[in-house]
C-alpha cells in the first residue's frame, strides 16, 4: 500500500479540461498557503501571485500564450510572480517560484481539483504580454501561469520511471 503522500506525488496529472463549477474561496487561500510553503534560496520567498477570474484577463492572456486555450473552461489561472528586489541570491527566484508552482499543482490534486502548468518563463514574447496584461511593475517577473478548475477529465497515472536515467555516483 502506497503512502498518501507519495499517492499524491504519483497520481497527480495535467488536466486541461474544466467544469464550470466555480473553486471556492477556501480552495483557493489553501493552494496559495501551500504555494507559500514551499521552499526558497535562503529563505527568500520571492514570490507573488496574481489570481485572475475574468475571462476577458484570460483571453488577453490566451492572445499572448499560445498553449492556454484551456483557460476559456478554467475558472481560474494563477499567475507565479517574483519581485527581483527581494532576491538574495541572483538566478535562485527560478527555483524558488518552480516549487511554488508544483505546490500549487499538488495542493490542487490534493483538493480534488485539476491544473495544469503553463511555462512562461523564458520566452520573452510571453514575459512582455503577461507584464503588460497584468500589470506587472518594474522589477516583477512571471515565471508561470496555472489553470485551475474542477477536472472535466481524468488523466490516469502514468508511471514515467526509467532506470536507464538514474546512475550512481557518476555518469
Amino acid at each position: 500500500m502506497m503512502d498518501e503522500g507519495l499517492r499524491l506525488l504519483m497520481t497527480r496529472r495535467s488536466v486541461r479540461k474544466y467544469t464550470d463549477e466555480p473553486v471556492s474561496d477556501e480552495d483557493l487561500e489553501a493552494i496559495l498557503r501551500a504555494a507559500m510553503a514551499a521552499p526558497s534560496a535562503g529563505n527568500e520567498q520571492p514570490w507573488h501571485f496574481v489570481v485572475v477570474r475574468d475571462d476577458q484577463v484570460m483571453d488577453a492572456i490566451m492572445d499572448v500564450h499560445p498553449y492556454a486555450g484551456m483557460l476559456t473552461e478554467a475558472p481560474v489561472c494563477i499567475a507565479v510572480l517574483a519581485d527581483m528586489s527581494l532576491e538574495k541570491y541572483e538566478g535562485m527566484w527560478l527555483q524558488d517560484c518552480s516549487a511554488a508552482t508544483q505546490n500549487i499543482l499538488l495542493a490542487a490534486h490534493a483538493l480534488g481539483l485539476g491544473a495544469v502548468w503553463l511555462g512562461v518563463h523564458p520566452v520573452q514574447s510571453r514575459q512582455e504580454g503577461i507584464k503588460r496584461i497584468l500589470g506587472l511593475p518594474e522589477g516583477v517577473e512571471c515565471l508561470s501561469l496555472v489553470a485551475l478548475g474542477h477536472p472535466a477529465e481524468q488523466p490516469g497515472p502514468a508511471d514515467r520511471y526509467d532506470e536507464s536515467r538514474v546512475h550512481a555516483e557518476k555518469w
